[in-house]
């Protein structure tokens, strides 16, 4: 019995060692991945490539026990390479507009949680920083469900030379925050951004509350914390009321809408992912008769279906316009090769702005 024990030890250390060689390799190989990841503004955890790799690599035990246990040992693994790259994160810089606590800085800690998030006081210097190199990636809202395409992002980047690298939801959820001691009954007046103020119309007015504009959320909690008055109250996320030491005093109050924001990942190369499985295409048309619609029937044309489609105008041409459009599916294959040949006969300026995975959210 003991040489069958020292026999089945010497089978685990020997073994051990091997992994142990493999296990360096492996997050050898991690590294590499981040380093895509960083270069192209990628999240690290991508649920649906770890998903697949769990299923092919269980399908290689056949024995159904040791199957279950494989499979945790693999999800732990990837627990552990997904911490050491965030480890690597920690020198990731991405640029935002607005201050902590503003929604815009909420995402950006969403998608990149050990990123070092950097504030710009606007979006074309958020942008710029990324073009010129002070930052890794910017994270910038583009649309929102209440108030529609956010037009200054969507000129940057028709404009710029970054790409859309990822395109993500957040769902916002106003509350009213006040300073400890602070109640429904203490406050008088709430202060926030027009939109947000606007969302939450109805609760306000059943509350009797003045209001005052602010420049954004984040800005309106810091006003409320710094003059620590019971009587003052803000509408803004939960994670800034921890930011500025503030109390949620009721959450959801904007529950009369959906309100969801779309910030999109951009940086200075393009990436090429399967799991970015839609498009973004910029164009301008040739100033005829059926341009627009014969570009429209080209992307159909080929199968593509559009997802959106909005038009904005040129700013150094008066009366003229140029157009958004999302797709679903990626360019980068025969057919769409072809479509993009076929598009560039009839549009003045084409851009492939960018990949993305639908519905995102964060």
């Amino acid at each position: 019995m003991s040489n069958k024990l020292e026999e089945a030890r010497k089978i685990i250390n020997d073994i051990d060692s091997q992994m142990a060689k493999l296990f360096v390799k492996r997050m050898r190989a991690a590294e590499t991945v981040y380093e895509y990841k960083k270069e192209f503004g990628l999240p690290i955890l991508d649920q649906k490539r770890e998903d697949a790799v769990i299923e092919q690599n269980a399908a290689l035990i056949e024995d159904e026990v040791l199957k279950e246990y494989y499979i945790d040992y693999l999800r732990h693994l990837m627990c552990v390479s997904r911490a050491y790259q965030y480890r690597m994160q920690n020198g990731l810089k991405v640029a935002y507009s607005g201050v902590e606590g503003a929604f815009a800085h909420i995402a950006a800690g969403r998608i990149f949680p050990k990123s070092n998030r950097i504030s710009f006081r606007d979006f074309k210097a958020a942008y710029n920083s990324v073009v010129n190199g002070e930052c890794d990636l910017a994270v910038l809202p583009i649309e929102n469900s209440y108030a529609g395409e956010v037009g200054q992002t969507i000129d940057l980047i028709f404009s710029g030379t970054l790409f859309i690298n990822g395109i993500y939801e957040l769902e916002i959820h106003q509350n009213l925050l006040g300073v400890s001691g602070a109640t429904t009954e203490s406050i008088k007046k709430v202060t926030s951004h027009q939109q947000a103020l606007a969302q939450c119309h109805d609760y306000i007015a059943s509350k009797g509350f003045d209001t005052e504009e602010a420049s954004n959320t984040a800005i309106a909690a810091k006003t409320v914390a710094d003059a620590n008055d019971k009587s003052l109250g803000a509408i803004a996320s939960a994670e800034t009321a921890e930011i500025y030491g503030l109390k949620v005093i009721e959450s959801n109050i904007n529950k009369s809408g959906e309100n969801t924001t779309r910030f999109a990942v951009l940086s200075k190369a393009q990436v090429n992912s399967l799991t970015l499985s839609n498009s973004v295409l910029m164009f301008t048309v040739k100033n005829e008769a059926g341009s627009l619609a014969n570009a429209i029937s080209i992307i159909g044309k080929y199968g593509y279906n559009m997802t959106a489609l909005r038009s904005r105008p040129l700013k150094k041409h008066s009366w003229q316009y140029y157009f958004y459009v999302e797709i679903d599916g990626t360019v980068v294959t025969d057919n769409g090769a072809k479509m993009i040949a076929e598009l560039n006969k009839v549009c003045d300026k084409l851009k492939v702005a960018g990949t993305f995975a639908p519905h995102a959210e964060i």
